[in-house]
């Protein structure tokens, strides 16, 4: 009886897949998840000692709405250093508790009921409901294996229409592990000028990118003042569970996302941002050897699931993998479920990311070898018997 009371947004958005399969996993002993895009490596030592050493000095006050001041900076040094990105630690920066809530934000802060926001399918399964809850539409395009699961301008141009208002960008892509050069840039944005969209870039897989150089859509001064870049911690730095993230943007939308931040959240944590203080300034060489550590898992998980007959296209970036699991003549959600409980090994069924995700499952390899490789042999010996 009490389902009546709920708001009819909520009723409407599907609980999230990745979470299934988890609390699936988490009840069974002597289970191999491949499931959960989470570093295995411990937060760096420097960055966990600055956060305890803000603590110990007392500094468990509340920042200023937008963050550390000092951390903002730190955030625009980084971008430029990085990534060639012109960013005012006042006006252009604020500090959010994870990615997350930086899209979160962004979206109910940008789009008004009716307009539209243009998906990529599969996509990260928080996108969508950001979307339903912001009340704006949300419209799909279907990316495919054929294009590594590219946007092309061929697709973008077919999904804009005088609704149209923003597209949700995320590249390199979780769950396919896709990934946008600038030459595949440089193609879709004078669609984007031309139809005046903004633009919401998930970029928290930037540092994880392997064979080709990252590059952002922010990048591209035309559009710049367009585009919301969103980013953090978690990925790069294994700093999962600390909650930390940041968004870029021109000043105007730093404001109104400002509003909505102030009011629901406050501040981001404090002993976090000193942490991310340390991480900003001194952390490039953790982060370096934790992105080479995941391109030989990539390259090693991708030539294991291609010698298993279920087809993998290398990803340039993330640490996932999107094996097709057609062959087997199962569903996605049919083949982690019997995987699981065959082997148990968790996956993420494709679907779970979006209709088109239908054939696919996702991989993580932030995992050790030697995780992937008794997974990998469990995986062969589910196989094995179901091709019999």
């Amino acid at each position: 009886m009490y389902e009546e009371y709920l708001s009819q947004k909520v009723k409407e958005i599907k609980p999230s897949g990745i979470r299934k399969f988890f609390d699936l996993a988490s009840q069974m002993e002597g289970v191999i998840s491949l499931g959960v895009g989470e570093p295995d490596f411990a937060t760096p030592w420097k960055i966990r000692e600055a956060a305890i050493y803000s603590i110990e000095k007392g500094k468990t006050f509340y920042t200023a709405n937008q963050g550390l001041l000092e951390l903002r900076e730190e955030i625009c040094k980084y971008q430029k250093r990085r990534f060639n990105l012109d960013y005012d630690p006042i006006k252009n920066t604020i500090v959010t508790v994870g990615g997350s809530e930086g899209i979160d934000i962004a979206l109910r802060a940008l789009v008004n009921p009716g307009d539209e926001v243009i998906l990529l399918d599969p996509s990260y399964v928080a996108y969508m409901p950001g979307v339903q809850l912001a009340g704006a539409v949300p419209v799909t395009i279907t990316l495919t294996q054929e294009n590594q699961f590219k946007l092309t301008p061929e697709l973008l141009e077919a999904a804009i229409t005088d609704k149209t208002k923003l597209l949700l960008l995320n590249f390199p892509n979780n769950p396919t592990g896709g990934f946008m050069t600038k030459e595949d840039y440089e193609k879709i944005v004078p669609i984007i000028k031309q139809h005046d969209l903004l633009v919401i870039t998930d970029e928290i897989y930037a540092e994880l990118s392997y064979d080709e150089k990252f590059c952002s859509i922010a990048s591209f001064d035309e559009i710049k003042d367009h585009v919301i870049l969103i980013s953090g911690y978690s990925k790069a730095y294994a700093m999962t569970g600390w909650r930390l993230g940041y968004v870029l943007a021109h000043e105007t939308f730093i404001k109104a996302m400002n509003k909505i931040h102030q009011f629901v959240i406050m501040s981001a944590p404090t002993a976090a941002q000193y942490g991310a203080i340390e991480a900003m300034r001194h952390c490039d060489s953790e982060i370096e050897s934790m992105q080479q550590s995941y391109m030989l898992r990539r390259n090693y998980i991708v030539e294991g699931f291609n010698n298993l007959g279920l087809e993998t296209f290398m990803p340039q970036g993330a640490f996932y993998i999107f094996p097709c699991i057609k062959s087997t003549g199962m569903t996605s959600e049919e083949f982690c479920e019997a995987l699981l409980n065959d082997q148990k090994v968790a996956c993420v069924p494709g679907t779970a990311f979006g209709d088109a995700g239908e054939g696919f499952i996702r991989v993580s390899y932030a995992y050790s070898i030697d995780q992937i490789k008794e997974a990998l042999g469990r995986i062969e010996l589910f196989l094995n018997k179901i091709r019999k």
